[in-house]
């Protein structure tokens, strides 16, 4: 048998029921990941595995450097084909590490290689992989979406950007509906005015109004999040170390606003004052819009000077955080609140010791304006794994309701990634078979099925009000 066989993750009859006869067939809709627009719409068919799959993945590079292999090899001027091979030559050592069971279902799902990749091998896969990618059309972007039957994808999009490839792909004849998600991180970085201030010459350019003031600001963004739902968004997201509360007037936050025009580095107490106004108004533009509104949170980043000042951000530098969460957490939604001004909100959390605090923070939110109006969201980054993935399901079912969870996302720059929803789905199954075998969960196949349906689609086709999803 090989290693990715029907049955993979799938310990009992029960959950292998359940995966095969309602998850594996359901549709996706990746509500939250950074494949390129400009990628899906031109059609891009790509010209070796490299650019298919190693290319702008930090989770491979992390493991590579703690393989021990040179830096030139990872993300240096190396060929495509020696960082495929120095990859390989890794993947041996990655045994209950995530990347092993990825990395495998990935070659069997878009290649149909059983094999386990080494470095034996890996010349060999490379030539098939690469014969593969150059002959069928179900490898460029659009046939991967097709081939897994993607309905519908929202990319991660900063408020300057133009959305010009959303557009040709909302004109073409494509269909799968790619929305963008506004992510207005670059409007709180006043602790780096050095990065602030070009970010703000782009939103003056992108929105036609000049800059001078903290209301231009709020006018220029306001500006752009009206384009943006226009072009389908409906959902925005945030990534932060912790979601702030430290309240202040706009007097405060005017002057923090002009000390970084200036020049001005704000400290940290001034960053958190200034990042919590700003995304108050935010969230309030997404109520006003009846959007969803996500924060990743729980993330120290760019750790590695040496790295940053070398190669950049997003390189696979960042780590889990531990700073207190929850006391701000729930002042801040209960400021929303309090305004009747809260919006539908995903909270994904990256330090599994705050999942119970950050669940049962969320479930003092709910209201009748829908169900599950407040989501803990899926395992996020370094939890989106067996474990991880476990922990969060066991959390959300102990604290709130399961069965209004809104699924799993990619979260990805690769679009090899979207095996993540066929892991997440029989992890899932396994979860639930394991339990009714048990006899902790009903033997009732229909009613469980219809459970698993719509964790898998149903529930985020509901939930996120994507026109025509």
């Amino acid at each position: 048998m090989t290693f990715i066989n029907e049955d993979f993750l799938l310990a009992t009859e029960a959950s292998r029921r359940l995966y095969h006869e309602y998850a594996c067939d359901q549709p996706i809709i990746d509500y939250h990941n950074h494949l390129s627009p400009g990628d899906i719409a031109s059609n891009r068919q790509f010209e070796n595995l490299f650019e298919m799959w190693i290319n702008h993945d930090h989770y491979k590079w992390r493991a590579m450097r703690a393989n021990g292999i040179s830096e030139n090899l990872i993300t240096g001027d190396a060929s495509p084909k020696d960082k495929f091979i120095a990859f390989a030559k890794t993947v041996p050592h990655t045994l209950r590490n995530p990347l092993y069971h990825w990395t495998h279902l990935e070659l069997k799902r878009f290649f149909n290689i059983d094999e386990l990749l080494c470095e034996e091998n890996a010349e060999t896969i490379w030539n098939q992989c690469n014969a593969q990618i150059a002959e069928r059309d179900d490898l460029t972007t659009q046939g991967i979406l097709r081939q897994f039957k993607v309905t519908a994808l929202c990319t991660t999009d900063d408020p300057t950007d133009s959305l010009e490839f959303h557009q040709q792909i909302a004109d073409s004849e494509f269909q799968t509906k790619v929305y963008p998600c506004f992510r207005p991180d670059w409007a709180l970085f006043v602790h780096r005015p050095e990065e602030f201030k070009p970010w703000i010459a782009k939103l003056e350019s992108a929105s036609g109004i000049v800059i001078n003031s903290l209301d231009d600001l709020l006018s220029a963004l306001r500006n752009r999040h009206e384009f943006f739902h226009t072009m389908g968004a409906r959902l925005s997201d945030h990534g932060c170390e912790f979601v702030p509360a430290a309240f202040c007037d706009k007097a405060t936050a005017s002057s923090i606003f002009d000390a970084a025009m200036n020049g001005v580095t704000a400290d940290p107490q001034q960053h958190e004052t200034f990042s919590t106004f700003m995304l108050l108004e935010l969230a309030r533009m997404d109520a006003e819009k009846n959007w969803t509104n996500q924060f990743h949170t729980g993330v120290w980043r760019n750790n590695n000077t040496r790295l940053f000042n070398g190669i950049g951000r997003d390189i696979g530098c960042d780590s889990m955080g531990d700073t207190s969460q929850g006391r701000s957490l729930g002042a801040f939604l209960n400021q929303l609140d309090q305004e009747n001004a809260l919006p539908q909100t995903i909270v994904y959390n990256l330090n599994p010791s705050d999942n119970y605090l950050i669940s049962t923070m969320l479930g003092n939110f709910q209201s009748d304006s829908g169900p599950g109006k407040m989501q803990f969201g899926s395992g996020w980054w370094y939890l989106d794994q067996k474990e991880g993935i476990e922990m969060q399901l066991n959390t959300l079912s102990n604290t709130g309701l399961l069965s209004r969870f809104v699924g799993m996302l990619t979260d990805s720059r690769s679009f090899m990634s979207f095996t993540r929803h066929e892991y997440f789905r029989r992890i899932l199954c396994n979860m639930l078979g394991n339990d009714i075998e048990a006899g902790i969960l009903p033997n009732d196949f229909q009613f469980m099925g219809t459970l698993v349906e719509n964790i898998c689609y149903t529930n985020a086709k509901n939930y996120l009000r994507l026109e025509n999803a």
